[in-house]
């Protein structure tokens, strides 16, 4: 299982970007999307690209995927969402912080998965 962080302008493009990962890249995205403070991400973000982020976003979610991390990765690397999308590895210190964070966090309202529907 993977997590990705996804920061976007708005949510409209967060949904789109989430429906992109289930329908282009072909990953399953377990359970329901979590919001993750926008701030938050922005930090995790920059520490894991090890360098300053040209913009901050205004809403970010944490989704896990039932994909394992490179089959993740080589998928989002094909596709071209209208947001941002970090695959977090077990590799980088915040993971763990992040999969603890998890199911604390609250539930991104407005998401349904398209594959749910007997896709």
């Amino acid at each position: 299982m993977a997590l990705i962080l996804i920061r976007a302008e708005d949510q409209g493009k967060l949904l789109n970007t989430i429906a992109d990962i289930e329908r282009h890249a072909g990953l399953k995205v377990a359970g329901k999307p979590r919001i993750l403070n926008p701030k938050t991400a922005d930090e995790i973000a920059g520490k894991i690209l090890k360098q300053e982020l040209r913009s901050k976003s205004d809403i970010a979610v944490l989704i896990r995927v039932e994909d394992d991390t490179t089959k993740s990765i080589v998928h989002i690397r094909k596709i071209h969402p209208p947001a941002h999308v970090i695959v977090i590895s077990e590799e980088y210190g915040e993971f763990k912080d992040l999969e603890q964070l998890f199911n604390g966090l609250t539930y991104l309202k407005g998401y349904y998965s398209h594959k749910n529907k007997g896709n």
